[in-house]
């Protein structure tokens, strides 16, 4: 996880509320406390003149909800919804809320949303920094004596067999086989875009169709995912669920 610093605001109408949320903010190394606020009002005033990136945010608040105040927030601020009532988490996750805290929440809770938003904002700014080296839209590959252009769009996964890689590609049932190696493959690819799940499988991550257990479902295809390689690809599934 990157060493980055989350600029954060708590929104309360209840003050032991805010100051309990503010020590957990305090204790948490990677957020950074703006401002505290008892109204949508009051932090939506502050957000205008000091944008943050996140908002801890109760629900039923007088004259505007923390619901209605996040279909207003700009795209880049993110929200952990506080509250003490459980009927509103399909609405917190409708409006794309990162978390959702039901009260009384301890600080395990608060520490494994944040977490949460740890991982969200590093995802975000290191694909930001990167993204120059993230925009390679092809490769050539050496196939039967000739370069072939391959779109990394195209790419369903790629099979490792000894020495040859395997092309899957979609609309295509017949691999393309080249002469190369997995592990120099990996590191031609975007890590945005390709994950290594198995010794012998680098999966495209916008092609999977179906998780089941420890199996991705590709093109009708079944990947086993081993555990050498299980830890990345379940940080990815985590990064990417309601």
């Amino acid at each position: 996880m990157s060493n980055i610093k989350i600029t954060c605001v708590i929104v309360d109408d209840e003050p032991m509320a805010l100051n309990l949320v503010e020590t957990y903010v305090q204790k948490t190394p990677f957020l950074e406390l703006k401002q505290k606020c008892s109204s949508a009002i009051e932090a939506m005033e502050f957000i205008k003149e000091q944008p943050v990136d996140l908002l801890f945010l109760d629900i039923q608040m007088p004259d505007l909800t923390g619901i209605e105040f996040s279909k207003m927030l700009p795209k880049e601020t993110r929200v952990v919804f506080t509250t003490a009532f459980d009927q509103y988490a399909l609405e917190g996750f409708k409006v794309e809320a990162l978390d959702y805290l039901l009260k009384p929440f301890d600080y395990a809770e608060f520490l494994a949303a944040a977490n949460k938003a740890n991982h969200y904002f590093s995802l975000l700014k290191g694909t930001l920094q990167n993204e120059v080296s993230e925009v390679k839209e092809f490769l050539f590959v050496k196939s039967e004596y000739k370069q072939l252009r391959i779109k990394l769009s195209d790419v369903l996964y790629f099979e490792g067999l000894k020495d040859y890689i395997k092309i899957w590609l979609k609309d295509n049932p017949k691999p393309i086989l080249t002469l190369m190696s997995l592990k120099s493959l990996q590191e031609e690819l975007p890590e945005s875009q390709f994950l290594r799940v198995h010794r012998s499988f680098i999966v495209s991550l916008k092609n999977i169709e179906v998780i089941e257990r420890s199996q991705i479902i590709i093109n009708n295809q079944r990947i086993t995912v081993s555990e050498q390689y299980k830890s990345a690809f379940l940080e990815f599934v985590n990064s990417n669920s309601l």
